[in-house]
C-alpha cells in the first residue's frame, strides 16, 4: 500500500524537513503521520514556505540549538497557536574533537551522540516529553542542519514507539541527500560552518546503528536509559497511545 502522505516535505528554504510517520512499531501498529516531523532550522520559513508549514497544522517547536545559533540565526516566527521550546542540547564543541585520518567515522559520529546522552540530559527529557504531551501534537523537532541533535531526539522517539534499529538508522540516513542542499547554502552563508568540518555532515546509517547497540550495553534499554534522564512510564505509555495508529 503507497504511503498516504510524503515523507519528505518540499520546502524552498528548509532543506531537510520530513515525516516520521509510517514505520511499523509495537503490536504491528505503524506511527501516525503529520504528527511528528523532523527538521533543519526553521528561521528561513517565510512567504509560501511559512504558508505550506502553517497548513501542516504544527502546534510545537522544539528548537535544541545553542543560545549563540539562535541568537546568529533567528527561530521560528512567532504565530498563534504555535508554541515554541528551546531546550538546549548541550554537548562537547565538535569541533574540539580530534577526527585524524583513518578515524573509523562511524564510530566517531556514535561516540559524539553518547555524549549527547551524558552533558544534554535536561534537553532530552525536555524534548521527549513534549513529544509525549498529544496536546503539543504535531510537533517538529529541530537543530540547525537536523542531522545529529534531531537526529538523536527522533531516534530515541522511534525507539520507545517500538521501531526496529534498521528502520530508525535508515531514517537518520536519509538526511544524507538533504546534506547537499544545505551545505551548498551554508557555503554562501556561513561557510566557517562548513571549511574544515565536511566530515561533521555525513549520516551513514551505521553509525546509528553503533549508538543504539551502544545504548543497551550502557543502559539496559531506551526505556531504562529515558527513566533515568525522568522520563516516566507514563509518558512512554502517552507516546506510545497517541503516535501509534489505533489497533
Amino acid at each position: 500500500m503507497a504511503a498516504p502522505y510524503s515523507r519528505n516535505l518540499s520546502f524552498s528554504s528548509v532543506y531537510n524537513f520530513r515525516d516520521v510517520g509510517g514505520y511499523a512499531g509495537l503490536d504491528g501498529r505503524s506511527v501516525r503521520w503529520r504528527r511528528l516531523f523532523r527538521a533543519d532550522s526553521l528561521h528561513r520559513l517565510a512567504g509560501d514556505d511559512w504558508a505550506a508549514f502553517r497548513e501542516l497544522g504544527v502546534r510545537s517547536v522544539l528548537d535544541l540549538r545553542r543560545g549563540f545559533e539562535v541568537a546568529q540565526f533567528g527561530r521560528v516566527p512567532e504565530a498563534e497557536g504555535l508554541t515554541y521550546h528551546n531546550p538546549v542540547l548541550r554537548h562537547v564543541d565538535w569541533s574540539e574533537v580530534p577526527h585524524p585520518e583513518g578515524t573509523v567515522h562511524e564510530r566517531w559520529l556514535a561516540d559524539r551522540y553518547l555524549n549527547f546522552l551524558v552533558d544534554g540530559q535536561e534537553a532530552l527529557a525536555i524534548a521527549l516529553g513534549v513529544i509525549a504531551d498529544p496536546a503539543q501534537a504535531p510537533v517538529v523537532v529541530h537543530c540547525l542542519a537536523g542531522k545529529d541533535r534531531t537526529g538523536v531526539v527522533v531516534a530515541l522517539a522511534l525507539s520507545l514507539l517500538g521501531v526496529s534499529d534498521e528502520d530508525v538508522a535508515a531514517d537518520y540516513a536519509l538526511t544524507e541527500t538533504a546534506m547537499n542542499r544545505l551545505t551548498e547554502y551554508l557555503r554562501v552563508h556561513n561557510p566557517e560552518a562548513i571549511e574544515g568540518q565536511e566530515h561533521i555532515f555525513d549520516s551513514p546509517a551505521a553509525a546509528m546503528m553503533l549508538f543504539l547497540a551502544d545504548i543497551r550495553a550502557e543502559h539496559g534499554s531506551v526505556e531504562k536509559y529515558v527513566e533515568q534522564i525522568g522520563v516516566g512510564a507514563e509518558q512512554v505509555a502517552a507516546m506510545r497511545d497517541h503516535l501509534l495508529e489505533r489497533d
